[in-house]
C-alpha cells in the first residue's frame, strides 16, 4: 500500500508541476498544432487528389486521425529513452533505488503525471482544430473509445520507452535506443501515417507488433471506426510490456548493485 501511495504521489506531483508552468503547455500545444495542421492539410490534399478518399479513409477521417496519433505521441518528451538511459548509465539511479517503490515504476508514475495535462490540453485543441476544419467526430462511439485509448496509448508508449532505456543497465548508452524506437513509432506505430497504408506484408508485420498501440489504435478509432476490440489489444500490450520493462529493471537493478556502481 506504502508503494501505491508513493507512485500516486509522485505522478499527482509531477502533473502539479507541469500544471504550474503554463508556458511549457503552451510550447505544447503550439508546436502540436503547427505538426497536426501541416499532416493533417498534407493527407486531405492527398485524399481530394485521389477521388476524396484513401484506403477507406475519407478527408475527414484523415483529419480526425492526424489530430489523434499526434497528441499520443507528442505530448511525451522526445529523448525520454535516452534522459533515462543517461540515469541509468551515470549511476543517478542509486538513490533511487533505496526508496520503498520500485524504481521502474517511479519513473513510469512521474512521466505518465507529467504527460497528462500536456494530453489534455492536445486533446481539446485538437477536438476543436479537426470539428473546424473537418467537421463533426465521424462516429460519437468511435470517439468515446478515443477517450480511453489516447491516454493508454500514452502510458504504453512511456513504459515501453522504459524498457529500451533499461538497456543502459548493460550498454551505458542509449542513444541508438532511442533512434531505433521513435522511427518504429512514427512508422510502424501509425504516428505519421495510417497503417493501412503500408504496403500489405508490412500492414501486417506493424499490426501485430506493439508499437501500434500507442498511435494507430485512438487514431484508427477517432477516424470513425467502431472497433473496441482494439482497447483489447492495446490492454493486452500495455500488460505485456510492463511485464517486459519489470524484468529488464530488475535484471539490471540486480547488476547494478552486483557491481557495486
Amino acid at each position: 500500500m506504502t508503494g501505491l501511495v508513493g507512485l500516486r504521489r509522485a505522478a499527482t506531483t509531477s502533473a502539479e508541476s507541469v500544471v504550474a508552468a503554463p508556458a511549457g503547455l503552451v510550447v505544447t500545444g503550439v508546436f502540436y498544432l503547427m505538426v497536426t495542421s501541416i499532416l493533417a492539410g498534407l493527407w486531405s490534399a492527398a485524399a481530394a487528389a485521389t477521388g476524396g478518399e484513401i484506403v477507406g479513409y475519407s478527408a475527414a477521417a484523415l483529419v480526425w486521425y492526424i489530430a489523434t496519433s499526434e497528441a499520443s505521441v507528442i505530448t511525451i518528451p522526445v529523448r525520454l529513452i535516452e534522459d533515462a538511459g543517461d540515469d541509468v548509465g551515470s549511476g543517478r539511479v542509486d538513490v533511487e533505488l533505496l526508496r520503498p517503490v520500485s524504481l521502474l515504476w517511479l519513473r513510469v508514475a512521474r512521466e505518465a503525471g507529467a504527460v497528462a495535462p500536456r494530453i489534455g490540453v492536445c486533446a481539446v485543441i485538437g477536438v476543436v482544430f479537426a470539428s473546424l476544419v473537418a467537421g463533426p467526430a465521424p462516429s460519437g462511439g468511435a470517439l468515446a473509445l478515443t477517450a480511453l485509448a489516447l491516454p493508454l496509448a500514452a502510458l504504453t508508449n512511456v513504459v515501453a520507452q522504459h524498457a529500451f532505456a533499461g538497456a543502459s543497465f548493460w550498454i551505458r548508452d542509449a542513444k541508438g535506443a532511442w533512434f531505433l524506437y521513435q522511427k518504429l513509432v512514427f512508422v510502424l506505430g501509425g504516428m505519421l501515417i495510417p497503417l493501412e497504408v503500408l504496403p500489405g506484408w508490412l500492414e501486417t508485420v506493424a499490426k501485430v507488433l506493439p508499437f501500434m498501440a500507442m498511435a494507430y489504435v485512438p487514431a484508427r478509432l477517432a477516424s470513425g471506426h467502431v472497433e473496441p476490440e482494439l482497447i483489447a489489444l492495446q490492454a493486452g500490450w500495455l500488460v505485456a510490456i510492463s511485464v517486459g520493462a519489470a524484468w529488464v529493471f530488475a535484471a539490471g537493478e540486480r547488476r547494478l548493485i552486483g557491481s557495486g556502481s
